[in-house]
């Protein structure tokens, strides 16, 4: 993937204030027919899709086009029935589409449909396939780079050659493989990789098979860290753990800061997770959208472009991932409003939450 352009923090900076501008041409209300913007979002296994994404998303979209109507569709990390999804929305005639793509190739052919009807496509968070008109994710491969620092620094002494378990994303998702890039690009020649597994679906249960695998395979004296893609993964994986009695536990990474992973980072079970701010993401992604959707140039709005396996120089925005351990939820998560103290820290948390400064 080739990203060129601004970066760091004056790219961000200037994100941030044109998708501020976005909303304020004109008379700020929209005075033309009313358009349609299709929200596809990939999955209810990982928590963020709905619980952050979606609402921001329909949130945003309001503000920056009062008479804009968002309408959704959740692929249950199917690609056949987001392909039916993105199909019905193009025989809608939406005016643009924000697509989190379940797997790329699959839906390579609706994105070429929905360009010859005159839809443009923002790829969100997952770079799709095909004519796509923008893409807004984090950079996947600082996030698989924080994770592999984290877990050496989780590891201590035993980073020194410890051996470690990589639990990995779907690798239909083209975040999977960018995520594992960095953290191999980190953990390589630092660490001994014992075993390597792909997660179907991103689901729990299935990094509980894998890991459960592992532990079977390799004894649970001999595992030193594991390399979780996310927080729906680490669970399964912490899950496995304790099932197999590894004591202690060793350092596990995750991602998204999803609350649960939060619990489990304030009791010890966790070590970290990357804390992607959605808002920043969704506000970048529809504002692209509703200027796209009155056919409008995205410019001002990108920071950087970015190569796909078919298009070259995809108007993009890359944001910066955060990593989080026990020490720092307070000033990230807690100070950006994304969790209440009281959210976080539930009753039987409390002492543990004392003793991580979370008052």
């Amino acid at each position: 993937m080739r990203a060129l352009c601004l970066r760091g923090a004056a790219g961000l900076l200037a994100v941030l204030l044109a998708v501020s501008l976005a909303g304020c041409t004109g008379s700020g209300v929209e005075s033309e027919s009313s358009r349609t913007i299709g929200l596809l979002l990939p999955s209810r296994a990982v928590p963020r899709w709905e619980q952050s994404d979606k609402p921001l998303i329909e949130k945003r979209v309001k503000e920056l086009c009062s008479d804009c109507k968002v309408v959704y569709a959740n692929a249950e990390n199917d690609a056949a029935s987001q392909r039916q999804q993105m199909n019905s929305m193009i025989t809608r005639g939406v005016s643009a589409l924000i697509l989190d793509v379940v797997d790329p190739k699959a839906l390579r052919s609706s994105v070429r449909a929905a360009h010859r009807e005159g839809i443009p496509v923002v790829a969100y968070d997952r770079l799709a396939e095909g004519p796509i008109s923008g893409f807004v994710s984090f950079d996947g491969e600082q996030v698989g780079r924080l994770q592999g620092q984290a877990l050496l620094e989780g590891m201590g002494a035993r980073a020194a050659g410890g051996g470690v378990v990589m639990v990995n994303g779907d690798p239909s998702s083209p975040n999977a493989a960018w995520y594992e890039g960095g953290a191999r690009a980190v953990l390589r020649n630092q660490v001994r990789i014992l075993k390597s597994y792909n997660t179907l679906g991103w689901r729990t249960e299935n990094a509980h098979d894998h890991m459960s695998a592992a532990i079977s395979d390799l004894g649970p004296g001999r595992i030193d860290g594991v390399l979780a893609a996310n927080d729906s993964i680490a669970a399964g994986v912490i899950s496995a753990l304790k099932s197999g009695r590894v004591s202690p536990l060793p350092p596990v990474t995750g991602q998204d800061a999803d609350l649960d992973a939060l619990q489990r980072i304030v009791k010890g079970e966790q070590y970290m997770t990357v804390y992607k701010p959605f808002r920043l993401e969704t506000d970048a992604a529809s504002a692209m959208a509703v200027a796209l959707a009155r056919d409008n140039d995205v410019g001002a709005l990108v920071t950087t472009k970015v190569d796909s396996p078919t298009t070259e120089d995809v108007p993009s925005v890359l944001l910066d991932p955060i990593p989080v351990t026990r020490e720092t939820i307070g000033r990230t998560l807690v100070r950006d409003g994304v969790y209440t103290l009281d959210q976080i820290c539930t009753p039987e948390l409390r002492t543990a939450c004392d003793r991580a400064g979370l008052r």
